[in-house]
């Protein structure tokens, strides 16, 4: 497969701004980067213009379920040796990755300066993308739930496994305690058909909603599917790589029903003040 070309031209600008949505999960191993990749090639598809964030900054891996080899990323903004501009990296279908890096603690762990220094540059980038999707970091650290609770949508990925749904109700129940998090959506993620995706719902929202308070929508699931190990062993999303698949169409459908969701009040949307919420939250944390 071809390298897709490493910077992105300036997009024509959007009267509105853009969505934030989160994918998060409670432990890694669950497929969560797979499905962040499916989805933002599908909303392409449906004609947004979608920015992908790697939200995991240290332990970076989007660009590889994505099948790009990135020149740059947000190490050379933080070392001001390029402008968020010149990291953009075009992705499959004319998605837009802003890539993190792997294997660097200071990334993992911003202080503020640098923190702000992410923010003013992300901040340029409003009014120019309908969606900005961030892959949050696995587990329960600061950096992935400060980016889960900033966004407007909240995604949840959990598997059947006992230790996936434990690990999701910790991670949503630390959203509701220091956050005050009243709504998350969930993907079933690797079961073996509706039945057990509805297990899998059924199990976590009724302990959520019981000792939380917090209201569990379902987007519904994606199977246990070979066309998704083929997929990643070619470095290539399975709704790229196998469009006709199962697990390709289910990513779609749930690609549909998380754009038709309300994306709630206007002075709640865009980059801009999710930036904002995210650098507010951490101070106050």
């Amino acid at each position: 497969m071809s390298e897709a070309p490493t910077t992105t031209s300036t997009p024509e600008k959007n009267s509105a701004s853009a969505r934030v949505i989160a994918i998060s999960s409670g432990k890694g191993g669950v497929g969560k980067t797979s499905i962040v990749s499916n989805l933002a090639i599908s909303f392409a598809r449906q004609g947004a213009k979608v920015l992908a964030m790697d939200g995991d900054l240290g332990l970076a891996n989007l660009d590889i379920a994505l099948g790009l080899k990135p020149d740059l990323n947000l190490l050379d903004l933080f070392d001001e040796t390029a402008t968020i501009d010149e990291i953009l990296t075009e992705g499959p279908e004319g998605i837009t990755l802003l890539p993190g890096c792997s294997g660097r603690y200071d990334l993992a762990n911003l202080d503020e300066r640098d923190r702000y220094k992410l923010f003013q540059a992300v901040d340029t980038l409003e009014n120019r993308f309908d969606l900005l999707l961030i892959d949050t970091g696995a587990g329960i650290n600061s950096n992935a739930v400060s980016f889960a609770v900033a966004a407007q949508t909240i995604v949840m990925v959990a598997d059947p496994d006992p230790t996936s749904l434990a690990d999701a109700y910790a991670f949503i129940k630390v959203m509701a305690m220091e956050c005050g998090t009243k709504k998350v959506q969930l993907i079933a993620n690797r079961v073996a058909g509706a039945r057990e995706g509805e297990e899998v719902y059924d199990r976590l929202s009724t302990l959520v909603n019981r000792f939380l308070g917090v209201g569990v929508e379902y987007l519904g699931y994606v199977n246990n599917d070979a066309a998704i190990a083929r997929a990643t062993r070619e470095r290539v999303p399975v709704v790229v790589g196998y469009p006709s698949s199962l697990a390709s169409q289910r990513l779609q459908s749930i690609a549909s029903k998380i754009l038709a969701l309300p994306a709630g009040a206007s002075q709640s949307a865009g980059i801009s003040l999710f930036w904002k919420r995210l650098v507010g939250w951490k101070e106050a944390s």
